[in-house]
């Protein structure tokens, strides 16, 4: 019970503090939504799980701020000067949510994977999109290997694509250090898993979201982390197999 007053204490400060501050990095209702977010991930995970997300946010708000004038020039700056709504947090995060949930329903430490894999899956996602879009040379569609123009839905660089990893590898780093997964190859797992899963969402960027309007880029962040989460676990799973043996 005290962790979860703390939780709604601590989350009740932030948001306040938030809402005053002339500069957001969420939207006014994006806060009130991560109000609640921050109190479902700090009374169910503690101040690990919490630290964890809130530098995705921290992190991932910075990024798109890298080569804003490029990217503004071009026409694919960020909408709202990067601040983020509801629709973006929880594309981002409700697969950690439902994680961090069923950590306390079910408890196993696989829960713990999958969440910090589906953090970092979206941060390697930001990272890679708004890094190719501001310095990727050479951007390619990923169905046929056509150059594109930056931005493009499905398109992918290499620039890009080394930044998302890097960004994957710093967070399952800190998460290692904060003793959130307790495995080092549990790091590798989790950039894997973030790999796989973005370049999931490129193919499903470049060939089904023009098709149902219902498949939003929130939609499609969703899906994202979800495959992140899942293939994190079923890389962990298969090595403990492979080890038996």
């Amino acid at each position: 019970m005290t962790q979860w007053l703390i939780a709604i204490g601590l989350n009740s400060v932030i948001g306040g503090i938030a809402l005053a501050l002339p500069k957001k990095v969420l939207t006014t209702a994006g806060i009130i939504h991560a109000w609640g977010l921050g109190i479902i991930l700090w009374g169910c995970l503690g101040w690990r799980g919490y630290v964890l997300m809130v530098l995705y946010l921290i992190i991932g708000s910075a990024v798109t701020f890298v080569g804003k004038d490029i990217k503004t020039a071009k026409g694919i700056a960020e909408k709202r000067d990067g601040a983020r709504g509801p629709e973006n947090l929880w594309g981002s995060a409700a697969t950690g949510a439902v994680c961090a949930i069923a950590y306390v329903l079910l408890p196993n430490p696989l829960w713990l994977l999958a969440y910090v894999a589906s953090i970092a899956t979206k941060l390697a996602d930001t990272t890679a999109s708004e890094i190719g879009k501001a310095y990727g040379k050479t951007t390619i569609l990923i169905t046929n290997f056509s150059l594109v123009p930056a931005g493009t839905e499905g398109a992918v660089s290499l620039e890009g694509t080394l930044a998302g990893v890097l960004a994957s590898l710093i967070i399952a780093a800190i998460a290692y250090g904060i003793a959130l997964i307790g495995q080092p190859l549990e790091l590798l797992w989790c950039v894997l898993a973030a790999l796989i899963a973005t370049t999931a969402e490129s193919w499903i960027g470049a060939t089904l979201q023009s098709k149902w309007d219902w498949l939003t880029n929130e939609v499609v962040n969703g899906i994202n982390t979800t495959i992140g989460a899942i293939a994190a676990v079923l890389l962990s799973l298969l090595a403990s197999l492979i080890r038996q043996v």
